[in-house]
């Protein structure tokens, strides 16, 4: 009983410290503005883009039924590209100094009359204008093109018309290329979400144990606590603390796109397609965002107890960090093709696990078996790195002085038999 109160009592004092601490505020604020910003983009771009004039181009040619033709296909390419004639190359370079202008175009045709562009500016570093001169230009040389070889509107129309292609699954409980495609925006979001998540709090857990080292807390905490405990309340302190700032998150940013649902309707949110992904696709998330957190929390707080030094942590730590990049990696890999072997494989190593067992669940229709083996191994691996990270993290809070490598984890084991 008076251990289980001493459990408690650490749990909530790491839960509140960091709670009111300047940068866990900082950081909720900074991350609640970001999200605010994202769900009312179209808003703020209308908002900058209110007095904007749009971009003019200068045309030099001498062809005047060229020009027209390319003028209507640029009209339908972009009509905010406003197009301006000029007699001679020096008053369009004056223009362009003057900023009456963005850039010049010298519109000739070739001995075939054919066409052909020379587009100048102060600086082209910005692609999109010349991209979308030469996409009208080149619509342009195929409409003369082909009337040069006598084929009719009709024909022509007929000849760059898309062809009909449509793709089906046979399997009858398979996603849709819709539903697909609205889980993989869904997927991508969420393993953002999983990767920063577990890297910051699993980071955080290992500079506590650190911090505390560095301060000699640790030896006032071990003569009165164990250092067992002291670890899981830890891990479910900062576990906490994590979900409280979600709640946070999720609240604000939920308000926001409701707010503004109608406005972005047409834009990356009905790519996401909340309305349409399974609830079992959150439940799964937060699933595997536990089991992930609370694998690389046990792994961080034991090489955090390591460590006797804060400048230490980071080097540490930097394996299980590259574990969370790969998986990572491989899960962006995934989102092409998360049918292939590889994730498949990788889908049931722990340390992989949370985000490519996600993604699979999230964009496939798999077995039940395959889920629940990959949950039980997670599971498995994590009750048995908190055994032996129980053992380490026992030893390792009594190292002090330099680590330099993980030959600490044996010295740590040693004095915890002693």
């Amino acid at each position: 009983m008076l251990l289980m109160n001493k459990f408690w009592v650490i749990l909530f004092h790491t839960y509140f410290h960091k709670l009111k601490s300047k940068s866990f505020i900082i950081t909720t604020i900074i991350t609640v503005i970001i999200l605010m910003g994202i769900t009312n983009m179209n808003t703020i771009i209308n908002f900058f883009n209110k007095d904007d004039k749009g971009i003019t181009v200068g045309v030099i040619h001498s062809d005047e039924q060229l020009y027209a033709l390319f003028q209507q296909n640029m009209k339908l390419i972009d009509n905010n590209i406003q197009l301006e004639t000029y007699e001679t190359e020096w008053e369009s370079k004056d223009a362009v100094e003057k900023e009456k202008a963005d850039g010049y175009l010298i519109l000739s045709a070739d001995e075939k009359g054919l066409p052909a562009g020379n587009y100048k500016a102060n600086s082209i570093a910005d692609s999109e204008v010349p991209t979308k001169l030469q996409q009208a230009l080149q619509q342009t040389k195929v409409a003369i093109a082909t009337s040069q070889l006598g084929l009719q509107p009709e024909q022509i129309d007929q000849l760059y018309s898309p062809v009909s292609f449509e793709k089906a699954a046979l399997v009858e409980s398979a996603k849709t290329e819709e539903e697909l495609n609205q889980a993989r925006g869904l997927v991508y979001i969420l393993l953002f979400v999983i990767y920063f998540s577990v890297v910051m709090y699993g980071s955080m857990i290992a500079m506590e144990v650190a911090t505390e080292k560095s301060s000699r807390v640790m030896e006032i905490l071990v003569s009165s606590v164990s250092p067992v405990t002291q670890m899981f309340a830890k891990i479910l302190g900062i576990a906490l603390l994590s979900l409280t700032q979600f709640a946070v998150i999720l609240v604000v940013g939920y308000a926001s796109l409701k707010q503004n649902l109608a406005t972005q309707q047409n834009g990356m949110f009905e790519y996401v397609g909340l309305s349409e992904v399974p609830i079992a696709t959150f439940v799964y998330a937060f699933i595997f965002f536990m089991l992930g957190y609370f694998l690389f929390a046990t792994l961080a707080a034991f090489l955090g107890s390591l460590v006797s030094r804060i400048e230490d942590v980071q080097q540490m730590i930097t394996p299980m960090t590259l574990l969370i990049v790969a998986a990572f990696l491989i899960a962006m890999f995934g989102l092409g093709d998360p049918d292939t072997t590889f994730i498949k494989v990788t889908s049931f190593i722990p340390f992989f696990a949370p985000m490519i067992m996600f993604l699979r669940v999230g964009m496939l229709e798999i077995p039940l078996w395959e889920v629940s083996l990959s949950i039980g191994l997670l599971v498995a691996t994590i009750f048995a790195l908190a055994i032996f990270g129980a053992r380490v993290y026992k030893g390792g809070v009594l190292l002090y002085g330099k680590s330099s490598s993980f030959k600490d984890i044996k010295k740590a084991l040693q004095l915890t038999k002693e």
